[in-house]
């Protein structure tokens, strides 16, 4: 599974056909870029609802929206806290 991309689709088997995203434990505390990606890849392919990801780990419903534009706007990395300033800034200046 490469959830590395900057491709916005479900994670794909190479067949076209979606595959399962293994969810990070309920009681995450750190959330890297790749754990916050797999939480909005499982919303998007069905595997978990919006409403149970947000209270299955404590997020509002605002930061899973945000954590879904980061991935559209600037794939995974553009979920990383220490890049977030600098993705801010180039999209300002466009």
């Amino acid at each position: 599974m490469n959830i590395a991309s900057k491709n916005t689709n479900l994670p794909s088997d190479g067949s076209g056909t979606s595959i399962r995203v293994d969810l990070p434990s309920p009681d995450t505390k750190r959330w890297v870029a790749r754990r916050k990606a797999q939480v909005v890849y499982a919303v998007q392919a069905g595997q978990i609802s919006l409403t149970e990801a947000c209270e299955t780990y404590a997020l509002s419903v605002e930061e899973f929206l945000g954590w879904q534009r980061a991935i559209e706007s600037n794939g995974v990395p553009g979920l990383r806290a220490t890049r977030i300033q600098k993705y801010r800034e180039q999209k300002a200046e466009t």
